[in-house]
């Protein structure tokens, strides 16, 4: 099929990577549709005027403007309901079982390639294309696979660790195959005023950037009710301010002495408790992800060698992996690893291949 009989939707923020990725699929010859979503945000939102992060009306200018000069048709859709649903309110309900989620993980899940790629799919389009720093190449027998981004340092190939073998065969990234600065200069060449704009950070809906003010604004005082601070057996060593306030490796901030640096362990809510130890005891030697997603749809083997991030900026470290069900894997890594934690991705990869991931346990 000749690439103008192709509709490429763009997911657009105004930022410099969406841009590029709308102006160059429209030198490819493509039928490009701009999209942006409005996204939800609190009414009070510091410094962003109640708007979110990813769609101010600065942002939204920004787009327009970049859709008028490239000549394509552009549409914003209110896709409040549905993130407040799915992203701000699993984001709330995770703290409160004591795990720490990655809400950008779940927003590709249920907002960019499920809700947003909805959209494009019944606009008749042919293909949901992004910013992300990855890339789509096919598998002998034709399938599509997910590959890290050229520039390493920007690589988002682990938040996009959801997309079904449904899914990617509809998704496009076109900046994947080059690096962040490479992206800037072909903004200046293509003439984009949005050229030496900063990138968009994560946790959108934050508008200040305080995770915990937001939890104890909309999840309540409840989730903040003080208890005590244990050692594994049991041994009382102070009284913790919340457990929200508290993260998997924390070192600082803890308010107890002890003869040695303690670190926090876990939280656990069915206690009020916070968990601490010394550095040996932190993290370990493997651990168990559930909702696995295969971008192939299916495992490469019963059990197999990968490379494994459980952070979405950590390398990937060599492990032996073991299928346990449908839904569940083992990971055993080589060396021990302290930075373990619950809520966050393990997404697995055999050298620039991602072969999907699931949630640590």
């Amino acid at each position: 099929m000749r690439n103008q009989d192709v509709t490429v939707v763009v997911a657009m923020s105004g930022g410099v990577d969406s841009s590029v990725a709308a102006a160059l699929l429209k030198q490819q010859g493509y039928r490009v549709i701009g999209m942006m979503m409005r996204l939800w945000a609190e009414e009070t939102s510091a410094g962003f005027g109640g708007h979110n992060r990813c769609c101010t009306p600065d942002q939204l200018a920004d787009a327009r403007r970049i859709a008028d000069q490239l000549d394509i048709p552009f549409y914003v859709i209110d896709t409040k309901d549905v993130f407040r649903r799915k992203i701000v309110q699993f984001f709330i309900d995770q703290h409160a079982r004591g795990v720490t989620p990655n809400p950008c993980i779940e927003c590709n899940r249920h907002i960019r390639f499920d809700w947003l790629l909805q959209q494009a799919l019944l606009m008749d389009a042919d293909y949901l294309a992004t910013g992300h720093y990855a890339r789509i190449t096919s598998a002998a027998d034709g399938t599509s696979q997910l590959r890290a981004g050229i520039d390493a340092n920007k690589d988002q190939s682990y938040v996009l660790s959801v997309l079904t073998p449904e899914k990617i065969k509809h998704a496009m990234f076109p900046v994947g195959g080059y690096t962040k600065p490479e992206i800037r200069a072909l903004a200046a060449e293509f003439g984009l005023p949005v050229a030496s704009k900063g990138d968009s950070q994560d946790l959108c809906f934050l508008g200040d950037g305080d995770y915990r003010r937001f939890l104890r604004q909309h999840a309540g005082e409840d989730l903040f009710a003080v208890g005590p601070i244990l050692r594994r057996d049991g041994q009382v060593l102070g009284q913790h301010a919340g457990l929200p306030n508290y993260t998997i490796g924390q070192r600082k901030g803890l308010g107890v002495a002890y003869s040695e640096p303690l670190y926090v362990l876990e939280l656990d809510t069915a206690q009020n408790a916070l968990i601490v130890g010394t550095r040996e005891e932190l993290g370990g030697f493997s651990l168990v992800a559930e909702r696995m997603n295969w971008i192939a749809g299916s495992p490469p083997d019963q059990q197999f060698r990968a490379g494994v991030k459980i952070r979405y900026k950590s390398l990937a470290h060599p492990a032996t992996v073991t299928v346990l069900d449908a839904e569940r894997i083992q990971v055993e890594f080589d060396e021990p690893r302290r930075d373990i934690t619950p809520g966050q991705g393990a997404v697995l990869y055999q050298d620039d291949l991602c072969l999907g991931g699931g949630i640590i346990r």
